[in-house]
């Protein structure tokens, strides 16, 4: 979720070095030394020092990690000079389950044109902003996985580019052409990239088109046509109802004027525009089936907005779902811990650590503290869905409840949770590709 502004990370990461006068023997002999493994990688590597580094940096607990399960397959040799590492995290390291980050350690000067050119970001793409320094702050942060926004990325001559609602400078730059260098994007440190599947390369050029479109007329249709919804528990989707929004959006993007203002959280907007990926905006028909009275039958959810908690915890089967609120348990759960351990670990997420949510921004603290009442029954959700036994159906309960006081929606850690469902189950549409760390 986004905070309008002084949205800037506090969390660095510092890398220190010493400058050293060295002898022309001393040179040769330090020259002469293999590069680390994780500098040579062309392909994501596991080295113990580097995971060891790289522990002590992101300082994340384990239900920020990611589980091997949600990640996409990659080609056996990616073209990149940055240095591709594959984090494990330590306390998974002894659990039956494999979690972790894949790591893009990079400098921020032409990452936008190494990432294109790696293939590690394509159009279409989710950019979830990822905020190591949450994690351990209590169930907000906890349960959001870190994740405050969301943006979509789009690739031309031979760079990404991004696009994201709010459509201000903030965002996509002053020149509305952000190559995830606006003021959001050079204050980031970490970056999560979540991958739609079976986009095809015509998918791809229409996202193409319509961010290239929305982009060019931000100056114009930000905030008059297209606005920011601060409120993410009021989402356009409402189940069974022609998602109108997207059409709309869709109009604004081809000059259509149409009436009224659409209101649209960060998320909202990605899904919104990666809704419009099989319509052409380049093409008479397109034109004429947004200008008609229904929705086009171009328009296809990218994903299906989420209840508050899912069912793949209770019936583990190919049609099963998550939920809003079950990141941080679907990543313990896949650790396949002992009970009397998993439920103690998922106790942790609960902990509130005053320390670290001053790290937030006023605007998160402040939905934290709105949100805590909330947080007594889903801690008991948790535990009595993962221990089993009798609790289960206390779980059940909660979980009803939940679902009828929420409404279905696509916050930004909703990519994210999509991705721990298992590779076949019928509602997993999104892969996890990579973490961009940024030196």
């Amino acid at each position: 979720m986004v905070q309008r502004k002084g949205v800037a990370a506090v969390f660095s990461i510092l890398l220190l070095s010493s400058a050293a006068i060295l002898s022309p023997a001393e040179a040769k002999k330090r020259t002469a030394q293999p590069t680390p493994a994780a500098v040579q990688a062309k392909q994501f590597t596991y080295d113990p020092k580097v995971n060891e580094q790289m522990a002590k940096k992101l300082k994340i607990p384990v239900y920020f990690a990611i589980p091997a399960t949600a990640r996409l397959p990659l080609p056996d040799s990616i073209d990149t000079t940055d240095k591709l590492v594959d984090f494990k995290h330590p306390d998974g390291v002894g659990a039956q389950g494999d979690v972790g980050l894949r790591l893009i350690v990079a400098k921020r000067a032409g990452l936008a044109k190494r990432l294109a050119k790696s293939g590690l970001v394509q159009t279409g793409d989710i950019l979830l902003t990822f905020r190591s320094e949450w994690g351990g702050g209590g169930p907000y942060p906890n349960i959001q996985m870190g994740i405050s926004h969301t943006g979509v990325a789009f690739v031309k001559d031979g760079t990404v580019f991004n696009i994201d609602n709010p459509l201000d400078a903030e965002y996509i730059g002053r020149d509305f052409k952000s190559q995830l260098n606006s003021s959001h994007y050079n204050t980031l440190n970490f970056i999560h990239i979540i991958r739609p599947r079976n986009l095809t390369d015509s998918d791809k050029a229409n996202i193409s088109a319509w961010a290239t479109r929305l982009t060019g007329s931000a100056r114009s249709v930000y905030p008059k046509e297209v606005s920011f919804n601060q409120d993410y528990n009021d989402p356009k989707y409402k189940s069974g109802k022609p998602i109108t929004f997207v059409k709309q959006l869709g109009q604004i993007g081809l000059g259509q004027n149409p009436p009224g203002n659409v209101g649209m959280f960060c998320s909202e907007f990605a899904w919104s525009l990666l809704a419009l990926r099989q319509c052409d905006p380049n093409t008479p028909s397109t034109v004429d089936a947004f200008k008609g009275s229904s929705i086009p039958s171009c328009v296809k959810p990218i994903m299906t907005p989420m209840d508050a908690t899912g069912s793949y915890i209770f019936s583990r089967s190919r049609s099963s779902y998550a939920g809003l609120a079950d990141g941080p348990l679907l990543v313990v759960d896949s650790l396949k811990l002992p009970n009397d351990k998993e439920s103690e670990l998922l106790k942790t997420v609960f902990v509130e650590n005053p320390k670290v949510l001053s790290k937030m921004s006023v605007g998160h603290r402040q939905i934290a503290e709105k949100m805590k009442p909330n947080f007594s029954p889903l801690e008991t959700y948790y535990v009595d869905a993962a221990t089993g036994g009798w609790g289960r159906w206390r779980a059940r309960g909660i979980r009803f409840m939940s679902n009828r006081k929420v409404p279905d929606n696509y916050s930004p850690t909703s990519y994210l949770i999509n991705t721990l469902l298992p590779s076949d189950n019928s509602n997993r549409t999104m892969d996890y590709v990579a973490t961009v760390a940024i030196e």
